[in-house]
C-alpha cells in the first residue's frame, strides 16, 4: 500500500445559504481544493452527504457534483454514514489511492439543511438512530445526548455547569476561523443561564445544524511532492461500527467504535496516544466530546470533563480540541463535518490557524461520529 497525502483543501463558510444549492456549495469547495490542478486529473470522487436524500429528495449526489464539476464519466460515489459520512468518504479515498487504483482522489462533504422547517430537519437527523426502537418514538439525537450527560453526571459526580468549558473553548477558537458560523466568545455564566433544550443540555451547549461544503484532494506520494510544497500525510485511517440503538449497549458511556477506530488508526500510523498534538472530534455537545476523548484513550474514564475544566482542551493545553470552533462554533454540517475537520487540521499542521494555532503541531487526530457512536472514522495526519 502506498503512502497517501493531502495536497489541497477548500471549504465554504458555514451558515444559512438560502440562495445556494448543494451542488454550488460543493463546487466552490472542490475548486478551492484543486487550486491550479485541472479537474480532469481527478481519478475518483467521493461525496459525503447524510441528509441530501431525506431533505432534498436527491440521491446520487456524487453524479450530480461530478457533472457540475465538468468531469462526467469519472468514478463517483456517494457516502452516507450519518455524521461520520465525511470521515468514511475520506477512508474510501485513502484506500483507492493507497491501493494504486487511482493517483488523485477528491473528497467533498456537503450538506444543505436550512431550507426546511425544524421538525423535518430533526426527523431527518433522527434517522441516524435506530428507527424501529428510537426514532419512531420521537427521540432526537439531542435527547439521547442529554440522557448520556445525565448518566455521566450521576456516575462521576459532575453538574451541568462543569461541561461549560467545552462550548466556551469552541467559541473562543471559532473567533479565529473565518468560515465559522458563530465568531464570538461566550462565558461559562452565559452557558449556565441559557434556556434549556433537553435537560440538562442548554442552548449554548447545543450545536446548530447548518449549510456548508468542504473538500480535500488526496494524492499518491510521488504526485503529492510534484504538485504540493507542503503535503500532509494521512498516516492512519480506520472506521468501526457499533449497535445503532443506545439501549442495546452494555455500557452506554463507552463507545467501542471510537476505541477501535482510534486504536487502529494510531497503529497504522505507528504512533501512540502521546504523539497526538491537536484533536478534532464530533462535539455537538460537551458530553459528546468528553465521551469521544475517553473512549479513544486520551483521557481516563470520568476525567475528560475535569481536564476541560483545568484548561487541557485549549490551544495551550495538552489536549487542544476544536481549534476551528468544532460543531458548536463552526456549525454542525452533519455529513460534511469530517471533511471540515481535515481542512482545519491541515491548516494547523501548516501553521495557518491564526490565534488558535497550536505551537509546533505536527501530528493531528480527526474523528467523526455517526449517530451516538454507531459509526466512527478516525484519521491521523502528520507533517513530514
Amino acid at each position: 500500500m502506498r503512502h497517501v497525502y493531502i495536497i489541497g483543501t477548500g471549504a465554504t463558510p458555514v451558515g444559512e445559504h438560502w440562495d445556494r444549492s448543494p451542488a454550488s456549495l460543493a463546487i466552490e469547495a472542490l475548486t478551492g481544493a484543486l487550486g491550479t490542478i485541472p479537474a480532469s486529473r481527478i481519478g475518483a470522487l467521493y461525496v459525503a452527504s447524510a441528509l441530501s436524500g431525506s431533505l432534498h429528495t436527491q440521491s446520487q449526489m456524487a453524479a450530480l457534483i461530478a457533472t457540475a464539476a465538468g468531469i462526467p464519466g469519472v468514478e463517483a460515489v456517494t457516502v452516507e454514514a450519518g455524521g461520520a459520512s465525511g470521515g468514511v468518504a475520506l477512508r474510501q479515498a485513502c484506500l483507492a489511492v493507497a491501493s494504486g487504483a487511482v493517483d488523485l482522489a477528491m473528497v467533498v462533504g456537503v450538506e444543505k439543511v436550512t431550507d426546511v422547517l425544524d421538525a423535518r430537519r430533526e426527523a431527518a437527523l433522527a434517522l441516524a438512530t435506530d428507527v424501529d426502537w428510537e426514532a419512531i418514538h420521537g427521540v432526537t439525537l439531542t435527547a439521547l445526548w442529554a440522557l448520556l450527560m445525565r448518566r455521566y453526571m450521576h456516575e462521576y459526580g459532575y453538574t451541568a455547569d462543569d461541561f461549560a468549558p467545552f462550548p466556551v473553548n469552541a467559541h473562543a477558537n471559532g473567533v479565529a476561523n473565518p468560515r465559522a458560523m458563530y465568531r464570538f466568545a461566550i462565558t461559562a455564566e452565559k452557558v449556565r443561564n441559557a434556556p434549556m433544550v433537553a435537560e440538562p443540555l442548554g442552548l449554548l451547549d447545543c450545536s446548530t445544524a447548518a449549510d456548508g461544503a468542504a473538500a480535500v484532494l488526496i494524492a499518491s506520494e510521488g504526485l503529492a511532492h510534484e504538485l504540493c510544497a507542503t503535503p500532509v500525510r494521512i498516516a492512519g485511517s480506520a472506521t468501526a461500527t457499533d449497535t445503532l440503538a443506545l439501549h442495546s449497549r452494555p455500557d452506554p458511556l463507552w463507545f467501542p467504535a471510537a476505541a477501535h477506530s482510534a486504536a487502529a488508526a494510531l497503529r497504522t500510523a505507528r504512533l501512540t496516544h502521546s504523539d497526538v498534538q491537536v484533536f478534532d472530534v464530533t462535539d455537538p455537545h460537551g458530553i459528546a466530546a468528553a465521551l469521544a476523548l475517553e473512549s479513544s484513550g486520551f483521557a481516563e474514564r470520568g476525567t475528560a470533563v475535569a481536564l476541560a475544566r483545568e484548561g487541557a482542551i485549549t490551544p495551550k493545553g495538552r489536549l487542544p480540541l476544536a481549534t476551528g470552533g468544532g460543531c458548536k462554533a463552526r456549525g454542525d454540517t452533519v455529513g460534511a463535518n469530517g471533511v471540515y475537520q481535515i481542512v482545519e487540521l491541515v491548516a494547523q499542521l501548516r501553521g495557518q490557524a491564526g490565534a488558535a494555532q497550536v505551537n509546533s503541531a505536527r501530528v493531528a487526530l480527526a474523528q467523526c461520529m455517526g449517530g451516538i457512536g454507531a459509526t466512527v472514522a478516525t484519521h491521523i495526519l502528520t507533517l513530514e
